[in-house]
């Protein structure tokens, strides 16, 4: 290995955590712990046809008689989960019809991370979703993209927008009896991103998703589907941070890609993370 390439590897493993600050934004929470109340109670918020709420029973069910993994080499403490808060979402007034009408506490946050999404509105090399705890923020050039048949939204708006897609590829690759976290993430999962990409079209820009967890004591349980028909290319990356804090937060995610014949989706995903946040 080159001393160039070393001297990156030690930057990024050995240098000091650049993300470990908090937003200061009003939050709203579902109660700690987790019973079939709380999963009604995301679903209520989602405001999530009836599918989705079955779904979401179902798995929690499936789970509750499940027994946690141990891991090989590993000492990881219990996890409580009547301790962790499974919804938490920044307050928002009303719609949002653009970037100017974000929170700039937001705004700054996404920018610190080298993410910014004010940049959004001028270059057109990147679109981005930028998640932060249990909801989309904001997901950039939808329009451009939609001139092509292209589908990139938050999963939340693709439950309510394209139903049909969602209730025919959610679960396809990792059902929620496939293991303990893909049962609890099917439960709890609030937000994520969604992409669908029609048959035989090259998706012309680079698609990127940014999840934040920003709340105390919470966990973040994202979904991301991604769906390229017959001939179809989309180049997707997604990325992770979290703040420095002194209790333990779970991350649980499922992604799915559903490639169809001859199509290339190229994926990536980068977490920037403290041993505090427990991937799994």
């Amino acid at each position: 290995m080159s001393k160039e390439n070393n001297n990156i590897l030690d930057e990024v493993t050995q240098g000091e955590y650049k993300y470990g600050f908090v937003t200061n934004i009003e939050t709203e929470t579902a109660p700690k712990g987790l019973n079939e109340d709380t999963i009604r109670f995301i679903s209520a918020k989602k405001n999530e046809p009836e599918f989705m709420l079955e779904f979401r029973l179902k798995a929690f069910r499936h789970w509750l008689k499940m027994k946690q993994p141990e891991w090989a080499h590993l000492n990881i403490p219990p996890i409580d989960y009547q301790e962790i808060i499974f919804y938490a979402a920044p307050k928002q007034k009303k719609t949002l019809d653009s970037l100017d009408e974000v929170d700039p506490e937001l705004l700054d946050t996404f920018n610190k991370l080298g993410i910014s999404l004010e940049e959004q509105k001028r270059l057109s090399g990147v679109a981005v979703d930028a998640v932060i705890d249990s909801v989309s923020v904001k997901t950039t050039f939808q329009e451009t993209l939609s001139k092509h048949g292209i589908i990139f939204c938050s999963f939340s708006d693709a439950v309510q927008n394209h139903p049909d897609l969602v209730k025919k590829y959610m679960g396809s690759v990792v059902p929620y009896t496939d293991n303990y976290f893909a049962a609890l993430n099917s439960a709890v999962f609030s937000d994520g991103s969604f992409c669908y990409i029609p048959k035989g079209v090259r998706c012309p820009i680079e698609l990127s998703t940014y999840f934040r967890i920003n709340a105390a004591n919470s966990g973040q349980f994202e979904r991301t589907l991604i769906i390229a028909e017959d001939d179809a290319y989309v180049s997707y990356m997604e990325g992770c941070t979290a703040p420095m804090r002194d209790e333990n937060q779970l991350h649980a995610a499922i992604v799915e890609i559903v490639a169809m014949n001859n199509a290339e989706v190229k994926y990536s995903t980068g977490k920037t993370g403290i041993p505090e946040i427990k991937t799994v």
